[in-house]
Order: C-alpha cells, then sequence, then structure tokens
C-alpha cells in the first residue's frame, strides 16, 4: 500500500481528511518535539479506531509534514507513490494529474 493510500483510507474509516486531523493533532500539541508516537497513535485509536499502521502515517504527517522519501515514487511496486507530497486534503479535492 502506498502512504497515499494509507491516507486515503484513513479519511475512509474516520470521515475526517488527514489535514482535519494534522489541524486536530496542532490544536492538541502533537506537533511539538517531546511528544512520542505512541500518545498519537493511541489517541488516533481511541477516537478513530485506526490501527497501527494507519496511525503511524499519520504520525509522519503530523511530526514531519507531508514530504516523504523518494524511495518509491515513480516505482512499479505496491508501495508506488506518484509524488513526494502527500495530499492531505482528501480523496475528493485529489489532482487527478
Amino acid at each position: 500500500m502506498s502512504f497515499q493510500a494509507y491516507l486515503d483510507a484513513i479519511e475512509k474509516k474516520t470521515g475526517r481528511t488527514p489535514r482535519q486531523l494534522l489541524d486536530e493533532a496542532i490544536e492538541r500539541g502533537y506537533q511539538e518535539p517531546g511528544v512520542k508516537a505512541g500518545v498519537i497513535v493511541q489517541w488516533l485509536a481511541d477516537e478513530y479506531g485506526l490501527g497501527r499502521s494507519h496511525a503511524m502515517a499519520m504520525v509522519h504527517v503530523i511530526k514531519k509534514g507531508p514530504q516523504i522519501s523518494i524511495t518509491h515514487v515513480g516505482t512499479d511496486g505496491v508501495h508506488r507513490d506518484e509524488t513526494d507530497t502527500l495530499w492531505l486534503d482528501g480523496v475528493a479535492t485529489k489532482p487527478t494529474g
């Protein structure tokens, strides 16, 4: 599953775009350097029923922003992403490039 596919699945499961979850995380102070991933994972599990893998995708976005490694960009594998910048504003508004 690509990184973007994880975010799209999070939106489907929670009814909230990754951007909305990011905004909520920022309001809670979860982007601060001292906040551990486990705290964020627990919040996402408790509030939204996310499993660890999906929650860790959001941890990346919360802690590091929408940029990802170019490792799988442009490859043919199952982890292939179209770009090194994740789309956070929801499936309905995603450019079809």
